[in-house]
């Protein structure tokens, strides 16, 4: 009988846990020394690696200094997307501040979390985990846009 009393309001909470919503994009984040690679598992041959601009590379003086990157993730706004993180070589650490995500990207695991980006923009996060001497320099910057330009986006990109 105590372990029923246990048991039933334990399940309850993993039931209202559990992830009921359905995102629109999967996205996935694999970390490597000392870049990130991004694979839209919706989407065929969408993908690409993404490293950090270099601070001598003065082709562009509106781009942040350490923050900014060659590839940034594309993403609809208004939506639900789930990101799926791993890592090749040592732990890394998939951060963006601004919302609200940190999730470690380990060897051999995949972890996964979703987020909702409510407004367009420039979202700015990088590796917070000490993964090796140039940890600092894995800058991740997402951009976020309407629906019908990330359409376009795809497929431009895909073709």
């Amino acid at each position: 009988i105590t372990l029923i009393f246990i048991a039933l309001p334990s399940l309850r909470l993993l039931y209202l846990l559990d992830e009921l919503n359905s995102p629109l994009i999967t996205l996935k984040s694999i970390g490597h020394q000392w870049y990130w690679s991004y694979e839209y598992s919706d989407f065929n041959n969408v993908e690409f690696d993404s490293y950090m601009i270099q601070p001598n590379n003065n082709n562009n003086l509106n781009n942040f200094r350490l923050l900014d990157v060659d590839n940034r993730i594309i993403l609809p706004m208004n939506n639900q997307i789930r990101i799926l993180i791993t890592a090749t070589d040592v732990i890394h650490s998939w951060t963006i501040p601004s919302l609200s995500v940190k999730v470690d990207a380990n060897p051999g695991r995949l972890n996964q979390t979703s987020f909702f980006i409510n407004r367009p923009g420039l979202f700015y996060g990088q590796c917070s985990e000490i993964c090796g001497a140039n940890h600092s320099f894995m800058p991740i910057v997402i951009e976020s846009i309407s629906i019908k330009n990330f359409i376009n986006w795809i497929n431009n990109y895909s073709s």
